[in-house]
């Protein structure tokens, strides 16, 4: 059946800096299975990896489509510096594959593409909400939170708190 639908109006419990991080794949050419499974393979493993540290910095994630072709991930980390730190630690899943995905993207030509986009919000300059649904992005990566609590309305959300 699927996650609990949560009643009323609920908000991203997230607290101080958040980072967005997007990470994307586009099969170019869908028979060079050779040029793009194994990236697609390799991603399982790192957020398996992330997941069950919880002092990697990784909050949560969501795996999305954009039609047959494209396949990203849209992440959420506690700081940019958590998220660079995973990135170029020798000892972890990341390195290896991204050295192998590199390779293969040269001999590849242009077979797959590859792309990522990375935002360092600071606090009280995000928002969300969530109508009668399952805890759902950044709210199911930090928890949910009545909305009264942050402001009924996205302006009252968004006004940094602390200020």
């Amino acid at each position: 059946m699927g996650a609990s639908v949560n009643q009323g109006r609920t908000t991203a419990a997230a607290e101080g800096e958040i980072t967005v991080f997007l990470i994307g794949m586009r099969i170019n050419n869908l028979l060079a299975l050779r040029s793009w499974f194994p990236v697609f393979r390799a991603m399982p493993g790192m957020l398996r990896e992330l997941s069950q540290d919880k002092e990697s910095g990784l909050l949560g994630y969501r795996v999305l489509r954009g039609g047959l072709r494209d396949i990203y991930l849209v992440q959420y980390w506690s700081s940019h510096e958590k998220l660079l730190a995973y990135a170029s630690a020798p000892d972890r899943r990341h390195r290896p594959a991204w050295a192998a995905f590199n390779r293969r993207i040269r001999a590849g030509r242009g077979k797959v593409g590859f792309w990522h986009e990375t935002y360092v919000v600071p606090p009280g300059r995000y928002e969300s909400v969530y109508v009668s649904m399952p805890a759902f992005g950044l709210g199911a990566a930090t928890g949910v939170i009545p909305v009264g609590r942050r402001g009924e309305t996205a302006a009252q959300r968004l006004e940094v708190r602390g200020a």
